[in-house]
């Protein structure tokens, strides 16, 4: 595929959890292209180096293994890399701003920008700057501009949006077999040039028919949208789940048949405790923020609403654990299953863990957590967040973090469960129940445990969108599960 004009070498700003995986695939698929990922985090990239990489995804690892030293290279030598690139990917990250204009939904470009002056900085020769973060509309124009004010004599940029459409847990999967590659350009001849030669990349393993090419708005609006409408469609099914609770009906059920409707489908309908990521909440925000920009209230207030049902969904899950147990948390131990904010992954943004776990501290509760994935120290970190707790040295006497499920929910009164780790659905509850403190109470907030097991056996469970009903009995324990 690649010609002698074609692309030869790529450089990829920013090692996270787009422009690793991303780059690492296509060193894969194009063996005889350079590529380079480069990050100013000396730290970032001597764990793209070693044995455990600083993001987890189910078949990353074997990957970049089978590519790392031969074409697919991370470093800090920035400057080195977009010398000699043809095209440079800007994967880097764009978190909603904390400050001034657009506060809290306003997405923050500072680094796009830090970027593209560094690119017209140290770039000698002609570039395809290809957009891989998440923007907001217009932003490769900002791009543009800088590129062009700040450019050397003799060299030119094309701009191109490629924005990702990865989740978390599944990258490798979306990226080997994606739904579609969206490329926005200009519609100059020199801009149509630039979109073909990216194409030309994508196309040593995706079928050209799945590659669509818009103009560059189109290109950064789809993106939000895409994972706005994603997002509308767990916050309309939890929405449900609270009127099932109401009447005894199965939100389980109600999913069911509505997603056998074929003008509907069945994806995105799993009522839970609310979305989390990097992506949903923050490009839901974004595009609000886009619409009172442009003088469209009626559109803002209807997203936002996405965003006002996952809060509530959040609250009333929360709300309903020290409801149960009579009111008041004060003292009593709580084990948390899961904080990742998915299963497969060790990402924690915006986690609906956090939420639950900040507000059952606030309640006096003392946490017990346990996550396969997620390290001690990030789950501190969360936890101690300036914007969640103003007394960190409370958040570390209270929470524990523990290796296994078994030692988190020892001498518990109540499991929450957070995540969907797989795990979770294999654990042998007649013993984590005997060591529990009497009542016992389970939260499957992720709705996959077998509910009518845990009852017998004597647990008292609540979940998400149906009522449940309660032990029977209660049961003599014992330290021997079977004679329970």
């Amino acid at each position: 595929m690649s010609e002698e004009k074609g692309i030869k070498n790529i450089c990829c700003l920013g090692a996270g959890y787009v422009g690793g995986p991303t780059c690492s695939i296509i060193a894969l698929k194009c063996p005889e292209i350079k590529v380079t990922v480069v990050d100013l985090s000396k730290e970032r990239i001597a764990q793209w180096n070693s044995d455990k990489l600083p993001i987890y995804e189910p078949g990353l690892d074997e990957v970049v293994g089978q590519c790392r030293g031969k074409n697919l290279f991370f470093s800090n030598d920035v400057e080195g890399a977009i010398l000699e690139a043809d095209l440079i990917f800007i994967s880097v990250n764009t978190p909603t701003k904390t400050l001034g204009n657009g506060k809290g939904r306003a997405a923050d470009l500072k680094y796009v920008e830090g970027a593209a002056r560094m690119i017209a900085d140290i770039a000698q020769s002609d570039k395809i700057v290809v957009e891989k973060s998440t923007v907001p509309v217009r932003a490769a124009e900002s791009i543009a501009k800088i590129l062009s004010a700040n450019r050397k004599p003799g060299v030119s940029y094309q701009i191109l949006s490629n924005p990702e459409f990865l989740a978390e847990g599944t990258a490798v999967s979306d990226l080997l077999n994606a739904d579609r590659v969206l490329i926005g350009g200009d519609e100059t001849p020199e801009g149509q040039l630039a979109i073909e030669k990216l194409c030309s990349i994508y196309e040593h393993w995706i079928p050209r028919k799945k590659i669509l090419t818009t103009n560059t708005w189109s290109s950064e609006l789809s993106k939000l949208a895409a994972n706005a409408m994603l997002a509308q469609r767990i916050s309309s099914i939890n929405s449900l789940s609270a009127v099932c609770e109401a009447t005894g009906a199965d939100v389980s059920e109600v999913a069911r048949a509505v997603g056998f409707d074929s003008r509907i489908g069945s994806k995105f309908l799993q009522a839970s405790i609310g979305f989390g990521g990097s992506c949903f909440q923050k490009d839901i925000l974004n595009l609000v923020y886009i619409c009172e920009c442009l003088n469209l209230p009626e559109v803002a207030s209807y997203w936002q609403q996405v965003i006002d049902m996952n809060e509530y969904q959040k609250s009333r899950f929360t709300a309903k654990i020290v409801q149960s147990l009579f009111n008041t948390v004060s003292g009593k131990r709580i084990c948390i299953l899961g904080f990742a904010f998915k299963k497969n992954t060790g990402d924690t943004r915006e986690s609906p863990a956090i939420h639950i776990a900040k507000t059952l501290l606030d309640e006096g509760a003392s946490l017990k957590i346990y996550d396969p994935k997620v390290e001690s120290e990030r789950i501190y970190e969360d936890l101690t967040h300036p914007l969640i707790c103003e007394e960190p040295e409370k958040v570390r006497k209270l929470v524990s973090v523990y290796t296994d499920a078994y030692s988190a929910a020892e001498g518990t009164h109540a499991l929450v469960l957070c995540t969907e780790w797989d795990e979770f659905i294999t654990l042998d509850y007649n013993k984590i129940y005997v060591d529990m403190m009497k009542p016992a109470y389970i939260f499957d907030g992720r709705k996959i445990l077998d509910h009518q097991t845990l009852i017998d056996i004597g647990f008292h469970v609540q979940t998400i969108g149906r009522k449940l009903q309660r032990p029977k009995s209660n049961r003599c324990w014992s330290s021997n599960p079977s004679m329970n």
